[in-house]
């Protein structure tokens, strides 16, 4: 029985990705900034535990606890909409840390257990705006595309000792708090809209309402795709969930 750890599994992508490894016979840790073992089934092979990315005592912590994993998922991440001019630089720099620095300081914490076994596996969840980029996710988009970089080239570095690392890449999905979530964080930053956006942000959100129908990414999808990259040794090293990430991956 193989061992997944899964990070940001309080909703979301990372919360169905812990029942889908749970109902396959996985051993599954699920981390979450305030663990709540009420989000997920009963099961003797579910270990909650708290980690903030961001903390590298939690992160420390988090690595001793653990012990041995055959699998490290990156998925916690925070979103961002924003107009760039009115964006802090303070507020740029947290998206970083928790999309990039964070996930670095998680992967550099299992590295040595990995590396001693000459095996094992990791997954870090990016984004379909690196596909597609799109207005009012310059720093979001930023962020991810910097995480899609430094897993490409971990992945050369880490093949030598038969570490496989791979990217999986959702696109918009509705069902998740993201979009929710990325709005209330533009709120709680103190980002502004200075005046000769406001139209054209207007017309932003305009555009999101009209084609609220078109194709998203389930839940579902990421898992499947997390799962895929998990137990497929030859699958590609970015692969994207969902009907609207294949798409923009095709346009792209």
């Amino acid at each position: 029985m193989k061992t997944i750890l899964i990070t940001g599994c309080s909703s979301g992508f990372g919360l169905d990705t812990a029942r889908y490894f749970l109902e396959r016979g996985w051993k599954v840790i699920a981390t979450m900034r305030t663990p709540r073992e009420d989000v997920l089934p009963r099961s003797e092979h579910l270990r909650v535990l708290p980690l903030d990315v961001n903390d590298p005592k939690s992160v420390q912590a988090l690595a001793e606890a653990a012990g041995p994993i055959d699998v490290l998922v990156n998925n916690a991440g925070v979103g961002l909409m924003s107009v760039f001019e009115g964006t802090s630089m303070e507020t740029v720099r947290n998206t970083f840390e928790t999309n990039v620095f964070g996930v670095m300081a998680l992967t550099q914490a299992f590295l040595p257990q990995f590396r001693q076994r000459k095996a094992g596996v990791i997954v870090n969840v990016s984004s379909g705006t690196t596909f597609k980029p799109l207005p009012l996710l310059a720093v979001y988009t930023a962020s991810k595309a910097a995480l899609n970089a430094f897993t490409e080239s971990l992945a050369l570095e880490l093949q030598p000792i038969g570490v496989r690392v791979s990217l999986v890449i959702p696109g918009r999905s509705p069902e998740t708090p993201f979009g929710q979530n990325a709005q209330a964080r533009m709120r709680d930053q103190g980002v502004t809209v200075p005046e000769a956006y406001a139209d054209f942000v207007r017309g932003i959100f305009e555009q999101r309402t009209a084609h609220a129908s078109g194709p998203v990414t389930r839940s579902q999808d990421v898992a499947e795709g997390i799962w895929r990259a998990v137990n497929d040794p030859s699958a590609p090293l970015r692969l994207p969930a969902g009907a609207d990430a294949v798409a923009m991956a095709n346009q792209r």
